[in-house]
């Protein structure tokens, strides 16, 4: 008979150096080559765990992703007294059954960085559910301490958990806290210091497999014993054989050789009912723990987040409160974000490019255009997103601090399962019609990889703001009375693109694989001002960091070749690479000016009218471009510009983002041949019909 226990670990009584993550004490600004405590974040989505994070790091925080995933990796710094503490934010997740990217990377981190303490953040409202993944930690040999948080939000439910009885009976350490509120997250750090540096040896109460495959595993475990390499132990990998687990399957199978792997497949064929007794032991070590440490009060009350519920989930009321939620958004956006996004771009690109323009007077006239258009231009333009950024993030922030973004997620999912993607999506994505850079940005929250990929590939299809003021522009110039009608029949039509490119994607990125959209609708719980002015501050700095390097260099080329070789864009290479295009461009009714005023709208999408009157040579004759190009242009050829300029390639702020997201320029460069190919495409047949309606 085999009890599932750990081989009891020693404590170090001295800190090792930290080499986690790609993460250096350097980083921090400490001295390289130091030594740290390394305490490794763990807990279920919606449990506060950032929170605590947060609480513990402050701005002490270094955001990147983790090698080879795009799952976001967070690590930070907490020093007051003695050895630092470097805090490691593993990834939301259920379990440790690598069945999704956050699992596996939070077991491997456990398995293979071995950290000095893990500290399991659970929901005290909802314990059961929670120490289901105390019960896979414990059989891993780190220490553990359960920080048991969001206790107020327990007791207003009727639920009362005592901490010292539930320390009892696990054997490690337990700090009942509420974090959003600051509460015990002192005698959390405390704890964490002490057992980093204690002596004792570490033994807490761990689950049994039940009696029928008890036997089952002490065989498993005699045939892998010696061939099982550090940092894995036979024990875990024996359970994780018996559940079934692929990753740990393909592990064992490299492991062993043939003949003892055919005796282990030969085990497993016979017992493949395992995993049920493994997760009833679990379940039933789970009820035993609780047993007299945890008493339910009031049972049937209707609490507040069942009223809220009523109404935020509903399939009707729940559609009005988003949309209300949204339009907030979005009002923000417009009442706040835009004024101050147009006064940024006053000082940062207006005011420094006529300075440069007079501090320069006697330069040549390319060293000044470089700096004021391609520079100032590009950096400065840059900068101007982030006040709608900042909107933008802190209204996610809210709404996931406070659980609402659960229900939004819920209510849109039939809706998004239609393309492929489930309810997590459509904020991101509807955040696009502001500006594609946020939308992109957004993406970030939707927990699936491949789903978070295909909205980042989507993102760009929603108009922004820019491309509607083209579109209303050149629309009221071309068509009149008629140009409402072909502004909202192009915004449909766009929209419909996105939706069929959308299913394209998802056949052929996704494999024609549904998104499990399997998710827990948490507790409504007050939001913490500080977590989300954390989260805004780090999603700021990233875009800023790694985004403009890239905006600015791309501005750079586009800048040279509209102005090279001769400094007029009539005779640029942009306009010769125009000229070649234009056999093309005639497929949809464009000549090259158009086709330049296109390219050029890769900076930004509202340079197409600065262009097209510097080409078109507006003012020179006494009429401005909106009453010179219908002299010029067809409406057939503006209809089949438009089209193309609502479904082409994003500016180059946004390819900066989707490269930023996807860390691919695979991806990046595939998103962009595809917009290509759908804007042309659109182009041309908005063209032909436009000479169907009359109007060539």
């Amino acid at each position: 008979m085999v009890e599932l226990k750990a081989p009891a670990r020693p404590r170090k009584a001295a800190s090792r150096p930290l080499t986690c993550c790609d993460t250096t004490l350097g980083q921090f600004g400490l001295p390289e080559g130091g030594n740290a405590v390394t305490v490794a974040l763990v807990g279920q989505p919606n449990v506060g765990k950032s929170t605590v994070f947060n609480l513990l790091t402050g701005l002490h925080q270094h955001v990147g992703n983790w090698p080879g995933k795009t799952i976001e990796q967070k690590v930070g710094l907490c020093q007051e007294e003695g050895v630092p503490l470097v805090l490691v934010d593993l990834p939301g997740t259920y379990s440790l059954t690598a069945g999704s990217e956050e699992e596996r990377v939070t077991r491997d981190f456990i398995i293979q960085q071995q950290p000095d303490v893990v500290v399991l953040v659970a929901d005290a409202s909802n314990l059961e559910r929670n120490l289901y993944l105390l019960s896979e930690l414990v059989l891993l040999p780190p220490p553990i301490v359960l920080a048991l948080n969001m206790v107020d939000v327990a007791e207003q439910n009727g639920i009362a958990v005592d901490a010292e009885a539930l320390s009892r009976a696990l054997g490690l350490s337990v700090v009942a806290m509420v974090a959003a509120k600051n509460v015990g997250v002192r005698d959390l750090l405390d704890v964490v210091e002490q057992i980093a540096c204690d002596q004792e040896v570490y033994s807490p109460a761990r689950p049994e497999l039940r009696p029928d495959h008890r036997q089952v595993l002490d065989t498993l475990l005699q045939v892998i014993e010696g061939h099982v390499p550090p940092p894995y132990q036979p024990y875990w990998v024996g359970v994780k054989l018996l559940e079934g687990d692929r990753e740990v399957t393909e592990l064992a199978r490299g492991w062993l050789p043939a003949e003892r792997w055919e005796k282990v497949h030969n085990i497993l064929f016979r017992h493949e009912d395992a995993i049920l007794d493994i997760a009833g032991g679990r379940y039933e070590w789970v009820a035993a723990v609780l047993e007299g440490a945890q008493i339910q009060h009031g049972l049937g009350q209707v609490t507040l987040t069942e009223r809220l519920d009523r109404w935020t989930t509903h399939p009707i009321w729940g559609l009005g409160i988003l949309g209300a939620a949204a339009a907030l958004m979005f009002f923000l956006v417009y009442a706040v974000g835009a004024p101050l996004q147009g006064l940024m771009e006053d000082y940062l690109v207006t005011a420094p490019a006529a300075w440069v323009t007079e501090a320069l007077q006697g330069a040549p006239g390319w060293v000044v255009s470089l700096l004021t258009d391609g520079i100032i231009g590009g950096a400065g333009t840059m900068l101007t997103f982030i006040p709608i950024l900042a909107i933008f993030f802190a209204a996610l922030g809210f709404f996931e601090d406070t659980g609402y973004m659960a229900r939004a997620a819920f209510v849109m999912d039939r809706f998004m399962h239609l393309i492929g993607l489930h309810g997590r999506s459509f904020l991101p994505l509807f955040l696009g019609f502001g500006c594609n850079v946020p939308a992109v940005m957004g993406a970030r929250i939707v927990d699936a990889p491949r789903a978070r990929l295909l909205s980042i590939l989507l993102a760009p299809l929603v108009p922004c703001t820019a491309r509607l003021g083209v579109l209303a522009t050149l629309a009221a110039a071309f068509f009149g009375p008629q140009a409402f009608v072909v502004t909202l029949t192009l915004i449909v039509v766009n929209l419909v693109v996105l939706a069929l490119l959308g299913v394209l994607l998802h056949r052929v990125v996704l494999r024609g694989e549904q998104v499990a959209f399997i998710m827990e609708l948490p507790l409504y719980h007050r939001p913490n001002l500080q977590s989300i002015g954390l989260f805004v501050w780090h999603h700021l700095k990233a875009f800023i960091v790694r985004a403009a390097t890239i905006i600015v260099g791309a501005s750079l080329v586009v800048w040279a070749l509209s102005n090279l070789p001769t400094g007029d864009i009539g005779t640029s290479y942009l306009a010769a690479f125009g000229r070649a295009l234009e056999p093309v461009g005639r497929l949809a009714g464009l000549n090259w000016e158009l086709m330049v005023a296109l390219l050029a709208s890769f900076v930004a999408k509202e340079n197409s009218l600065a262009v097209m009157g510097v080409l078109f040579g507006a003012g020179q004759s006494g009429l401005g471009l909106t009453d010179l190009l219908p002299t010029l242009i067809t409406p057939a050829s503006a209809l089949g510009f438009l089209a193309m300029q609502m479904l082409f390639i994003p500016c180059v702020a946004t390819v900066a983002a989707i490269k930023k997201e996807t860390g691919s320029w695979a991806w990046t460069l595939l998103d962009l041949g595809l917009l290509l190919v759908v804007s042309f495409a659109g182009g041309i047949i908005a063209y032909q019909v436009g000479l169907l309606l009359g109007w060539g």
